[in-house]
C-alpha cells in the first residue's frame, strides 16, 4: 500500500478523516477536517476530494463535508450488528413504550461501548448516548455488563485504568469495578444512578446468542429516582424475548 514521506499509509489518513467526525459534529469544513485528522491543509483538500468522488464524503451546499451515503451502503453490507439490530428492533420499540425515556442496545467494541440503537422520547431524562456513539465500558450500564463478560484480559487492561470520572458517582476504583463486575455476573443485571449525569439511572442486562456468549447489552436509561430499579425485571423479559429471536431457526 502506498506510504507518505512521514511513513504512514494512504489508508491510515483515510481512517483518520473518517473518525474526525462525530455524533455531534457531523459537518465540517475542509479546513476543520483537516486539522482533526492532523493533515496539512492541501493533503486534506486533496484527500477530501478524492473521498467525495468515490462517495465515501459528500459536501452539502455550503460546501461543508459530511460522511457520504455510499460509506454508509459499503458498511451495512457487512454489518455484524444489522441483523441483531433487526431481530431487537420490535422488542425495543416495545420495551420503550413501557419506559417512556430512553432505550439501548449496546455492543463491545475495543475498551468500549458502541450503541447501534437508540429509542427516545419527548420530555425524557438527559442522555449522553445517540447511534454509533460510544462510551467507556466503567462509565455505563452497557459497557459495565459488556466488560463482566469481556474476556478477562480485556477486563484487566480495563482496570488497570485510568478510569475517567463523569460524576461524583462515577466508578473510578478499580477494586470496586472488579467487585461490581462479580456482581453483574451473579445478578444479571447492573444498575448505575447518575454515572454519566447526577439525574439520571442506567440499567443494562446482557443478550446471549445462540451459544450462550453475550452478544450485545440492552439498557434503559430513566430518572433517576426511587421507581428506576422497577424497570429491571421488564428489561430482563425484554432481553430473553431478543434472545429468543436470536436463537431461532
Amino acid at each position: 500500500m502506498a506510504r507518505s514521506s512521514s511513513g504512514e499509509s494512504v489508508l491510515e489518513r483515510v481512517v483518520r478523516v473518517l473518525e474526525a467526525f462525530t455524533p455531534s459534529d457531523r459537518a465540517l469544513t475542509v479546513g476543520e477536517l483537516s486539522r482533526r485528522a492532523g493533515l496539512p491543509a492541501a493533503t486534506g483538500s486533496r484527500m477530501v476530494a478524492d473521498m467525495v468522488e468515490h462517495g465515501l464524503l459528500a459536501r452539502d451546499a455550503d460546501r461543508r463535508v459530511r460522511v457520504g451515503t455510499r460509506l454508509w451502503e459499503l458498511a451495512s453490507r457487512a454489518s455484524p450488528t444489522l441483523s441483531l439490530r433487526e431481530l431487537a428492533m420490535p422488542v425495543l420499540e416495545e420495551l420503550h413504550g413501557h419506559v417512556g425515556h430512553h432505550v439501548q442496545l449496546g455492543v463491545l467494541d475495543g475498551e468500549q461501548v458502541l450503541f447501534v440503537e437508540r429509542l427516545s422520547a419527548d420530555q425524557a431524562v438527559i442522555n449522553y448516548t445517540r447511534i454509533a456513539a460510544r462510551l467507556p465500558l466503567h462509565a455505563s450500564s452497557s459497557g459495565e455488563v459488556l466488560l463482566a463478560h469481556a474476556p478477562a484480559d480485556l477486563q484487566e487492561q480495563v482496570l488497570a485504568g485510568p478510569l475517567a470520572r463523569f460524576t461524583p458517582f462515577t466508578i473510578t476504583d478499580p477494586a470496586v469495578l472488579r467487585r461490581r463486575l462479580a456482581d453483574i455476573r451473579r445478578d444479571g443485571f447492573v444498575v448505575c444512578c447518575g454515572f454519566l449525569h447526577p439525574e439520571a439511572t442506567g440499567i443494562a442486562v446482557p443478550v446471549r446468542d445462540e451459544h450462550r456468549q453475550v452478544a450485545a447489552a440492552v439498557s434503559v436509561i430513566v430518572p433517576n429516582d426511587e421507581r428506576a430499579r422497577d424497570h429491571i425485571a421488564p428489561l430482563a423479559a425484554a432481553a430473553r424475548r431478543i434472545e429468543q429471536r436470536l436463537s431461532a431457526p
